[in-house]
């Protein structure tokens, strides 16, 4: 059962919002401030008014789902979870109830709903000239395993789909790798880094030991400084503060909603949500950054699915579509397309197109006097299997 905010409010302010200030609520009387055990909390009645968006609440437990959903906020009791604009997201603390209402962390407000309700108001959002796309896994390690193949194939493949459609678009691109190798995550980053006026896309695809039906999309940037990660469940308050935060991490948090809302709208799989973590490449890099997910090697549909090379083509299209609506957000100024409006519009399936080994070759040259050859050289063979490198969190 949903049981809706009392009141829903017409916009009052389009002022800008974040970071939000003390001097400033007290001013224009936007944000009423509640104190709860030391920290800051908002309102989601509060949240509403200052947006103008209708929001409900549904109950703790209850699963949330798109086709079911009425507002455009929707927040879980006592969960982290939130259907913001028909996209699931995850928060960095869960909402609380108090003296009757149900408040969600001035954190949150700041770092996960501002940017995703108003992504074309975030500073310098959509400047980019330089695409990054990191095929994840490579050479060694091979990532995760299907019947049909391995996920360091699959990224790579996703990745030379998506190249032409970029440069169709006026974009320059790197890949970090052209081919089956592997590239240390600290050069993968410096490579990001290095480019002018670039963003980082990592692509990869999931897998779990826990639920072998487990499917869908997910998309995750860098965990803001002083909140836990999504997956983290129970991380001491004292341990937050030591972990880094991001100059970029409100254009990461853009960049990921829009590339995600292009692939609920491209793709019918399951909504997992826009999440964060402290993947070493995520951290690592300096610019606007996220890694996508596209789906789950060991369910028996969806990895069916992801071995077929059309597949793989609707989902590069999808997020070339979603880099596209990244950098029209500094142009137009304008919100971008949301999920229900991509799927309202969905059109033909890009053809598929092959790449030349000629190009490899140039573009590894190329690569590798960005950052020096000797940063490329295999490092010596495990005698036993080695973990995926790309999904450990890394904490200092």
């Amino acid at each position: 059962m949903v049981l809706p905010v009392k009141r829903w409010f017409a916009l009052a302010c389009l002022a800008s919002l974040i970071p939000i200030s003390d001097e400033r609520a007290s001013a224009a009387d936007d944000w009423k401030i509640i104190k709860v055990s030391g920290s800051d909390y908002l309102s989601v009645e509060n949240i509403s008014h200052f947006y103008g968006l209708p929001a409900g609440i549904s109950a703790s437990g209850e699963k949330v789902e798109l086709e079911t959903v009425k507002n455009p906020l929707e927040f879980v009791g006592g969960s982290r979870e939130v259907m913001i604009n028909g996209a699931r997201s995850w928060l960095c603390f869960p909402v609380i109830e108090h003296d009757g209402k149900y408040l969600v962390s001035r954190t949150d407000v700041a770092k996960t709903i501002e940017p995703l309700v108003r992504p074309h108001r975030v500073s310098n959002v959509g400047k980019v000239q330089t695409v990054v796309l990191d095929p994840g896994h490579g050479g060694y390690d091979r990532g995760q395993v299907s019947r049909y193949g391995y996920e360091k194939d699959f990224a790579l493949d996703v990745a030379r789909k998506l190249r032409p459609l970029l440069l169709a678009k006026g974009l320059r691109v790197i890949m970090t790798r052209e081919g089956d190798y592997f590239v240390p995550l600290e050069v993968r980053a410096q490579i990001a880094n290095a480019a002018r006026d670039s963003i980082f896309v990592s692509i990869h695809f999931n897998a779990t030991n826990d639920d072998p039906n487990a499917t869908g999309f997910e998309i995750f940037s860098f965990t803001p400084r002083g909140a836990p990660s999504t997956s983290d469940s129970a991380v001491a308050p004292s341990a937050l503060g030591t972990q880094p935060g991001s100059t970029v991490d409100a254009q990461s948090m853009a960049l990921s909603a829009c590339i995600y809302h292009s692939l609920l709208g491209h793709l019918p799989e399951y909504d997992r949500g826009i999440k964060r973590a402290r993947f070493a490449v995520l951290r690592l890099t300096k610019v606007p950054a996220v890694l996508i997910e596209g789906g789950f090697l060991t369910e028996k549909g969806e990895c069916k699915l992801i071995a077929q090379k059309d597949w793989r083509a609707r989902l590069a299209h999808a997020i070339g579509v979603g880099i596209e609506s990244y950098r029209a957000l500094g142009i137009k100024k304008q919100p971008p397309l949301l999920v229900a409006d991509y799927r309202k519009q969905i059109k033909s399936s890009p053809t598929d197109f092959v790449v030349q080994d000629a190009e490899l070759k140039e573009a590894d040259t190329s690569l590798m006097e960005l950052v020096g050859k000797s940063k490329f050289l295999p490092p010596p063979q495990a005698s036993s299997p080695r973990a995926s490198l790309e999904s450990a969190p890394i904490v200092p």
